[in-house]
């Protein structure tokens, strides 16, 4: 087994769901089995979607940094990071962290190839969408990326921002207004490309049809540092 190491804290509500998950993923049978982790909740980390889109000059890169090297320090084998918009800086983190960090969007990426999906929906925060990182993975496996119109983008941004963060309860007509329009596009498999959007999959009946990226972040921690339970080999809901 390998002690992960969890830059937390963007948001800190999303940091607990992953521990969670990752806890319930886990194949332990007493409390010895699971996987040792180290999670440092830094909320102070500059928001990542400001810095990207041009609204901030405070670089989240530096505290995730400093973050990341104390984790190592203390143990850590293997990083996760539970924000997907955080992957703006991974080449970065990557040459400044000196262990391995599982890279969320490939990861997802690798998963939809394997489920043979040929169309995505994308609902992520405009960082994430405005860098491309998702849509430059998907489309080098010739999976096709379909993203919301300038309303729909807002949606997410109000549900990711106004409601999750704010922990407020989701505005489910939201939600359903975006999916909705991802599905007429065309979208067999819509990710979940902000792990605030985990909470509402967590919270929520949301349907068929969905990909939590927090939760593939989640798999392959197990995956690397402990046992997977086999039916969470199984990610999209049905």
């Amino acid at each position: 087994m390998h002690t992960l190491g969890v830059i937390g804290g963007l948001g800190p509500m999303a940091t607990a769901f992953f521990m969670q998950m990752v806890i319930e993923m886990t194949k332990a049978d007493t409390d010895q089995e699971h996987i040792e982790m180290m999670i440092h909740n830094c909320p102070s980390i500059p928001d990542r979607t400001s810095y990207i889109v041009g609204h901030s000059s405070e670089n989240p890169k530096v505290p995730m940094v400093e973050v990341g090297k104390h984790l190592v320090d203390y143990g850590a084998e293997v990083i996760a990071i539970p924000c997907i918009t955080a992957s703006y800086f991974y080449d970065e983190l990557s040459r400044e962290i000196p262990a391995p960090i599982i890279n969320i969007i490939e990861e997802t990426t690798n998963y939809l190839e394997i489920q043979n999906v040929k169309r995505v929906g994308l609902m992520a925060t405009d960082g994430t969408v405005q860098s491309g990182l998702f849509q430059k993975s998907l489309q080098a496996r010739n999976i096709e990326v379909i993203l919301p119109e300038e309303h729909g983008q807002k949606d997410v941004m109000h549900l990711i921002y106004q409601n999750v963060k704010a922990t407020k309860p989701a505005e489910m007509d939201r939600f359903q207004r975006v999916s909705e329009e991802l599905r007429q596009k065309g979208a067999q498999v819509i990710v979940l490309g902000c792990t605030e959007l985990s909470m509402i999959r967590r919270d929520e009946q949301i349907g068929a049809g969905y990909l939590d990226a927090m939760q593939v972040l989640a798999k392959c921690s197990v995956e690397l540092c402990g046992t997977l339970k086999e039916e969470y080999h199984q990610l999209i809901t049905r």
